[in-house]
């Protein structure tokens, strides 16, 4: 933890998810706007396996999935499904190679946390892995495997860049609070142990042993203090829904070192504030912690609420442009 409080975070960067299917059209767009932390843009409109579920399937090993009318359920061998995600990927990754030649900096790249990944993959018997602890042990082994597979191939095609991990976790507080539904629908999966929860992401973590871990849920009541403990550098959330009841927390976690990654600019279609607006609830914050303004810039990363895969490219365009607009704004005058 000690070690990535001192790693170079960018002011602004995307959350991960792009619209259309068009990998270097999004990687062009996301390479120019972020100069100094692009990430790897996800194309969910491509269908499935281009989806957030399917794509981190696709990462797995020795764990296979396909897509049944319910959803991503786990098989027995590799399907068309998985071959398909893993072909997106190669291409998404040799779009991030072309426009990242040189690039010395940090660079993100998402997969589903282990959490999420089982309240959504089924079993064989068409309930969610959830329902199993020795299936979300599995799972999250052959995920940490998966991912260090795929940060190593990353690293080796961009190899001055200093990846960062995103782990998505919107189902994480569902699943703390024993509301995933069962396949019926007539009931909900036991609420998963916080220490159970937590050691699993702490041994997640640990795998990206080069770099730092951000873990991120566009849900409310994002369990920021089980995500430190667990070992994240930084949470990235929906800056509009924190409430003050999050002040202790949040102001804990920048005193300890956790950097804050603020979605403050809205994911869904619609006329935008100017940049310093974006960030006046964030100057706000500060003040009401009592925190000092220059510790800003060290702490706070601009992004999106959430994923823009469901807004026009123009949108898309604008928002992260905005982003990076804002992010200066809030460097230039933080109080």
């Amino acid at each position: 933890m000690s070690e990535n409080s001192q790693f170079r975070f960018g002011a602004a960067t995307g959350v991960g998810s792009m619209p259309g299917g068009d990998a270097r059209e999004a990687v062009k767009t996301v390479t120019g706007t972020f100069e100094d932390f692009p990430f790897l843009p996800e194309l969910p409109a491509r269908g499935p396996g281009a989806d957030m579920i399917g794509r981190t399937a696709g990462l797995l090993v020795e764990l296979y999935a396909r897509v049944e009318p319910s959803g991503w359920r786990l098989g027995d061998r590799p399907g068309r499904d998985t071959k398909r995600a893993r072909s997106w990927l190669g291409e998404d990754l040799d779009a991030l190679e072309e426009f990242t030649q040189e690039y010395e900096g940090p660079l993100k790249v998402q997969a589903v946390g282990p959490w999420t990944l089982a309240a959504n993959l089924e079993l064989r018997n068409g309930e969610a892995a959830l329902s199993d602890p020795g299936a979300c042990r599995d799972l999250a082994a052959s995920l940490a495997e998966g991912l260090r597979l795929h940060l190593a191939e990353v690293q080796r095609r961009i190899p001055g860049a200093q990846l960062v991990l995103q782990l998505d976790e919107p189902s994480l507080t569902a699943v703390l609070r024993g509301q995933v539904k069962s396949a019926s629908g007539y009931r909900t999966h036991r609420a998963v142990d916080r220490q159970v929860a937590e050691q699993t992401l702490r041994d997640l973590v640990g795998t990206h042993a080069g770099g730092p871990v951000v873990v991120h849920s566009c849900a409310p009541d994002v369990p920021f203090a089980l995500l430190r403990r667990a070992g994240a550098a930084a949470v990235s959330f929906d800056f509009s829904l924190l409430t003050e009841r999050d002040d202790d927390t949040i102001g804990e976690a920048v005193e300890g070192g956790t950097r804050l990654f603020t979605g403050v600019v809205p994911s869904a279609e619609g006329p935008l504030s100017d940049p310093a607006g974006s960030v006046m609830g964030v100057r706000t914050l500060w003040r009401r912690l009592g925190l000092s303004p220059g510790l800003l810039a060290e702490a706070v990363t601009l992004t999106p609420a959430c994923g823009l895969a469901g807004v026009s490219p123009g949108y898309a365009r604008t928002a992260l442009a905005h982003c990076a607009r804002a992010a200066r704004s809030l460097a230039d005058n933080p109080e």
